[in-house]
């Protein structure tokens, strides 16, 4: 499934919110994220292009978003929630214990092994979610 900003603006309309020039600005600055933006980070995101919106504004335009299926919700670890677009394709995450870093990757051995292991033990996988927490192999050397 791909969401484009004119579904996004449409289901905005469907659920009663005027999509303002602050919502549309958001909304777009989701479409074009590749990484999984946090609502402050968002935030910083908007405001260097209308200094006006408010944070109480990304709150409420993701909840909506999440609401309706158009952004998956992450909480990785103890760290704020995070968002990205619900129609991207499957994929897991390594999330850099460290910087906070979220990389995606996809293998189809794991795919494939999840599966296999599910079946062994009598059921179908419905849904999964993978993130797998690391830190770099080469430790950064901090300065005294």
């Amino acid at each position: 499934m791909h969401i484009d900003p004119i579904d996004i603006v449409k289901i905005c309309k469907e659920c009663g919110l005027r999509l303002t020039g602050q919502r549309r600005v958001i909304v777009e600055l989701l479409q074009q994220a590749s990484d999984h933006p946090d609502a402050l980070e968002l935030h910083r995101r908007a405001t260097k292009v209308d200094p006006r919106i408010a944070l109480s504004t990304i709150y409420r335009t993701l909840s909506l978003l999440e609401e309706k299926g158009v952004l998956e919700r992450h909480v990785f670890g103890s760290g704020p929630a995070r968002f990205e677009r619900a129609d991207a394709e499957h994929h897991d995450h390594l999330i850099d214990v460290e910087s906070g870093q979220v990389v995606e990757f996809r293998s189809d051995e794991i795919e494939r092994l999840q599966q296999q292991i599910a079946r062994e033990h009598g059921f179908e996988i419905i849904s999964h979610r993978l993130e797998i927490y690391v830190r770099p192999l080469q430790r950064r050397k901090r300065k005294s």
